[in-house]
């Protein structure tokens, strides 16, 4: 592995982990999810929601991309109800 594909990997992986943290946050109750769960919540929200953004071209723009981020969340707070009610469910 080259140094570009490390760097990736971690650049995702800490952005998983606040990405999923704040979609944690969001979530009113006690979540019973783990915090690999979250993190796998955050990685796979804000690589969808990068996605999203770049299709309805909001994904760069001067400054902070707030609309971005507020997509990212609101998917990672989706992800983690949707693991809970599947874990409540058990």
């Amino acid at each position: 592995m080259s140094a570009p594909e490390i760097d990736g990997i971690i650049s995702a992986i800490v952005i998983g982990i606040v990405i999923g943290v704040l979609g944690r946050l969001v979530v009113p109750g006690r979540q019973r999810i783990g915090i690999l769960w979250t993190i796998l919540v955050g990685i796979i929200a804000a690589l969808v929601g990068s996605a999203i953004a770049a299709a309805f071209d909001v994904a760069d723009t001067n400054g902070v991309d707030w609309v971005e981020w507020l997509i990212q969340i609101g998917l990672a707070a989706l992800g983690v109800a949707a693991l809970d009610r599947s874990k409540a469910r058990r």
